[in-house]
């Protein structure tokens, strides 16, 4: 299951987000450090053509992939010093697959803002010092171990060592893990480590209602974005107070309410989709009477490794996979059409899954 950290300065909307996105209740209101404990909730991946493939398979269980969300508490200006409560639960985003950022573009009188500004760049660069001078203690303590063990000779340890010299020195700089230039064989050192900068960043940037719609043309977005695109991560702009209304409504009425805002998509799928893009992942499906259900895979993943995520077993005995590509499916109406069209293929062991396949795995144990 895909795993997302939620952090941001207190008073952005983070808390707000995650209880709208994950109907978990985490406490949200106008002061600092509200979020105590951190909150964790799983909520389904909106994917609409799971439904159009149910309706093909004539079945009515469909079963979408997941993304769990950590929400811990805001960071602020010395977090990595024992400033506030945020950096007690860093450790609790340790393992997470990537990082939402949420950021506060929008301006409330009412909303305080622990700078006394809004200002997006400045909030992220606050927040991206405290992340780094989190990483840069594990990168000490870890460079304290293998100092020892380097001394005597150790031509592993030596070579680690020297890798975290170089680690430090970035961090030090304030600058995220995920820029540098690294060998295979030096991310697979850092892993272990679980560094917080070492992680995709996805910024939320958080509008107001009034102004979702025209998101893009927000100057405040804009900033954001602007950053984004220099550091090589990704944006998704969303309205944390109209997802919250979103989840109080059915599917028909949460789509004509987006509608009448003028957007046709609500902000977790955004998120996701994002998400999607800064981890190189797709989405594969397995269709039939049963169940209809997606399955998320790298980019890049070979037929018998997209398999292994139904079980381990696919994978071992793998043959063939009977696959055809989602638009060529739903185009004919049904797989029997496909077949007669030549659009269902047979795929061997070098065949790489692309996103929308529909499969079906031949496998011997």
């Amino acid at each position: 299951m895909l795993r997302a950290g939620i952090v941001g300065l207190p008073n952005v909307g983070k808390s707000t987000l995650f209880n709208a996105i994950t109907a978990a209740g985490a406490v949200a209101a106008n002061f600092p450090f509200c979020t105590i404990d951190p909150n964790v909730g799983v909520v389904e991946v909106p994917d609409e053509r799971l439904d159009v493939l149910a309706k093909l398979s004539k079945t009515l269980k469909i079963i979408p992939t997941a993304i769990e969300f950590v929400d811990i508490a805001g960071l602020v200006r010395g977090a990595s010093k024992g400033e506030g409560l945020g950096n007690k639960f860093l450790a609790h985003i340790r393992e997470v697959d990537a990082i939402v950022h949420v950021v506060r573009c929008f301006h409330d009188d009412d909303i305080t803002h622990v700078e006394g500004s809004v200002d997006p760049v400045r909030d992220i660069e606050t927040i991206n010092l405290e992340l780094a001078m989190a990483d840069l203690s594990t990168v000490q303590k870890r460079m304290e171990r293998l100092s020892k063990d380097a001394k005597k000779g150790d031509k592993d340890a030596a070579t680690e060592y020297e890798l975290m010299e170089r680690v430090k020195a970035v961090l030090e700089g304030g600058i995220p893990i995920i820029t540098m230039t690294l060998t295979a064989d030096e991310k697979n050192l850092l892993r272990p480590l679980n560094l917080l900068t070492d992680k995709p960043v996805i910024f939320a940037a958080n509008v107001a209602e009034s102004d979702l719609a025209t998101a893009d043309d927000h100057p405040l977005v804009k900033l954001v974005k602007a950053y984004a695109d220099e550091h090589g991560q990704y944006v998704a702009t969303i309205s944390a107070q109209i997802e919250a209304e979103l989840r109080e409504l059915g599917p028909e009425e949460a789509a004509a309410y987006l509608a009448d805002l003028g957007v046709t998509e609500g902000g977790l799928g955004r998120l996701v989709r994002a998400a999607y893009s800064a981890l190189n992942l797709r989405t594969y499906f397995t269709a039939g009477e049963k169940e209809v259900r997606a399955w998320t895979i790298t980019t890049g993943t070979k037929a018998p490794g997209a398999a292994g995520v139904i079980h381990t077993d696919f994978e071992r005995g793998f043959i063939k996979a009977e696959t055809i590509a989602y638009k060529d499916l739903t185009a004919c109406g049904s797989k029997p059409a496909a077949k007669e069209k030549g659009l269902v293929r047979m795929e061997g062991k070098e065949y790489v899954v692309a996103d929308g396949d529909v499969m079906e795995f031949r496998f011997n144990v």
